[in-house]
């Protein structure tokens, strides 16, 4: 890592997580299980940490090849993969929290983690306090010492696009520090370098850039890693060398597709910043975003996602998304499609109407996935359909 300390992201993005072979495309590794040459090779392959062995639910060399990249591309010592972004962050809280444990976080996150937060770890004993993550101070005054093992921030969060302040949230002595970047991509920003603890990602998503690959990653120091990972082969949310290989064939062109969703989603988003049926847009590239100044601070890139409140309500939500002709509805994010989707009624629907409220989900906002498309087809559809 230090000899390519001067190399750009994405050219990292084409060197990473290779072998020494001549291959230019990673081979895919389907075997479950491997051959030992005896007693005592078999013992010390069930002995070892995070290698490949024994059997594929330990490791397995395709998923091993994905990991590397992803560690690589996040100036982390290693990096754990999974069957799923969900896989991931149930992960990382069963392996480092138990009964009696707290756990502070913020209510700005994706629905299926705020799920899992109010209830199997309600059901298991593990405390739960939701803060607002764009309030400085928020998380540290929720600490509890001495029980507090895990913070989890979303930044940029899903779908409001609020930041959080790796800097002010690195400071926290004591638990653990996990953020989830999807949103941004490990090309967008890297949290490890502020100090966070551990970054994830849905890798299903921007990394993968396909539709076509299940995948959640964690990334952080080796010893923090290996020890999630002495939790995740009892969990077994496993990642699938098909799945592994096609998001290392996404992370090779993630410079390419990220710098032209970006370019499509600050034009997205201007324009409808100038449109009356419009009364809010969320996206970190807007100077009028309330933490455009820690975007720019922290982010490499604003992101392929934005999102935008239609003035007239849940009826404008319902009218927008059946008049698109170009744009998809669907729930996905990061994939080469322009996708449109009504949070309150699709990705956040297991969210209490409450924690909705408290979150900035409401009946009139969609949440925009910028694809690959030409940019001036997308703007005419949305315009078209507003």
């Amino acid at each position: 890592m230090k000899e390519m300390s001067s190399q750009q992201p994405e050219t990292t993005a084409i060197t990473s997580g290779r072998d020494n072979s001549q291959s230019l495309a990673p081979p895919i590794w389907t075997s479950t299980t491997w051959q030992s040459s005896g007693l005592e090779e078999s013992r010390q392959h069930a002995l070892a940490t995070h290698e490949i062995g024994n059997y594929a639910r330990y490791s397995n060399p395709t998923v091993r090849a994905f990991e590397r990249a992803i560690a690589e591309l996040e100036g982390a010592q290693d990096a754990l993969a999974f069957g799923s972004g969900m896989g991931a962050v149930t992960s990382v809280i069963l392996a480092l929290c138990s009964k009696g444990d707290h756990i502070v976080a913020q209510r700005q996150l994706y629905g299926g983690t705020v799920a899992f937060l109010n209830g199997p770890c309600a059901r298991f004993g593990i405390d739960v306090t939701f803060v607002d993550g764009s309030k400085p101070g928020a998380f540290a005054d929720a600490v509890i010492p001495g029980r507090t093992m895990l913070i989890i921030a979303e930044s940029p969060s899903n779908p409001q696009m609020g930041l959080v302040d790796f800097e002010q949230l690195a400071r926290i002595k004591g638990p653990y520090t996990l953020v989830d970047s999807t949103l941004a991509t490990p090309l967008g920003q890297r949290p490890l370098d502020f100090g966070i603890s551990l970054v994830m990602h849905s890798a299903t998503k921007g990394i993968a850039g396909h539709n076509d690959a299940m995948l959640g990653v964690v990334a952080g120091d080796k010893d923090l890693i290996d020890s999630i990972w002495g939790y995740s082969v009892m969990h077994g949310a496993t990642a699938s060398p098909y799945d592994a290989n096609n998001g290392l064939r996404g992370i090779r062109t993630l410079g390419v597709r990220l710098a032209q969703q970006c370019t499509s989603a600050q034009a997205i988003a201007e324009t409808l910043s100038a449109n009356n049926k419009i009364s809010a847009v969320n996206y970190p590239g807007l100077t009028t975003h309330p933490q455009h100044s820690l975007a720019r601070t922290q982010m490499r890139r604003s992101g392929s996602v934005l999102s935008f409140e239609i003035a007239s309500g849940i009826e404008g939500a319902k009218s927008f998304l059946s008049k698109l002709s170009l744009i998809r509805p669907a729930v996905s994010l990061g994939g080469p499609e322009t996708l449109a989707c009504h949070p309150a009624s699709s990705t956040h629907i297991s969210v209490s109407a409450e924690d909705q409220t408290a979150a900035g989900i409401t009946p009139g906002l969609i949440r925009l996935s910028v694809g690959l498309e030409d940019t001036r087809d997308l703007l005419a559809d949305i315009t078209s359909a507003l």
